[in-house]
């Protein structure tokens, strides 16, 4: 849900040097002057939001005192994590379902209301915290309905032109017994946006993250998530010091 019409909300102080978390695709909420037109149960599919990231998030800001910005529309109303010339930035398409609300949308108008506004946030935020390290927190569906490919990745890493981080936290997640995908499902050299805008231009250390959403369904699930993300994270900035 939207507060006081702003298409972010922030959770906990950021310190400065410490670490912090970009939500993306928190929520699936539509504004009620925005028709998508499609069926409601296609907003609790992945295609509108990354399920179980908000929880994750929260616990991670309320538990382990790392403070969270958190997209608060629907990545199928805006989507934050696409540039703003990006075909899909609001998509009339998402894995084989049509989105006839958004064919001849107001791109502009979508643009100066929720992804100027998010980014201008996200950017001063970050600004005035100057944290060691980001995290972008993301979840992918097991499976795609437009795709055979398997998904056994149970957390995957993801990144551009540095992988400083990246490489730390894939080492660290596998110590852990995990299956831990490099660059999938998903490559960060396509598919970055908003860490190449405010975690690479700056230099700025960040560990991309997507977490496979059969695993985190559940309260107890992101609890669990939550905190072996945060010790994955304090060791990677222990050791990019």
């Amino acid at each position: 849900m939207m507060i006081d019409d702003l298409p972010y909300r922030q959770v906990g102080e950021p310190k400065p040097g410490g670490i912090v978390c970009v939500v993306d695709h928190a929520t699936n909420f539509v504004p009620e002057d925005i028709e998508l037109g499609i069926s409601a149960d296609l907003l609790e599919q992945h295609i509108a939001l990354d399920i179980g990231v908000e929880g994750i998030a929260g616990r991670m800001a309320r538990r382990h005192d790392i403070p969270a910005h958190l997209a608060t529309v629907s990545r199928l109303v805006c989507d934050m994590h696409r540039e703003e010339n990006h075909k899909n930035v609001v998509p009339t398409e998402s894995d084989g379902h049509l989105i006839p609300g958004n064919i001849g949308a107001d791109l502009e108008a979508r643009l100066e209301r929720l992804h100027r506004p998010y980014h201008k946030a996200l950017g001063e935020w970050l600004d005035a915290a100057q944290p060691e390290l980001i995290i972008s927190l993301h979840s992918f569906t097991p499976s795609l309905a437009t795709s055979d490919e398997e998904r056994p990745w149970e957390v995957a890493l993801l990144y551009n032109n540095d992988d400083r981080a990246a490489r730390h936290a894939i080492r660290l997640f596998s110590d852990h017994r995990l299956n831990v995908g490099d660059n999938q499902p998903y490559s960060g050299k396509e598919l970055n946006a908003t860490m190449n805008r405010h975690a690479e231009a700056h230099g700025r250390a960040y560990i991309a993250l997507e977490i496979r959403q059969d695993l985190i369904v559940t309260r107890a699930e992101q609890s669990r998530w939550a905190a072996m993300i945060t010790d994955v994270a304090n060791r990677v900035a222990l050791a990019m010091e």
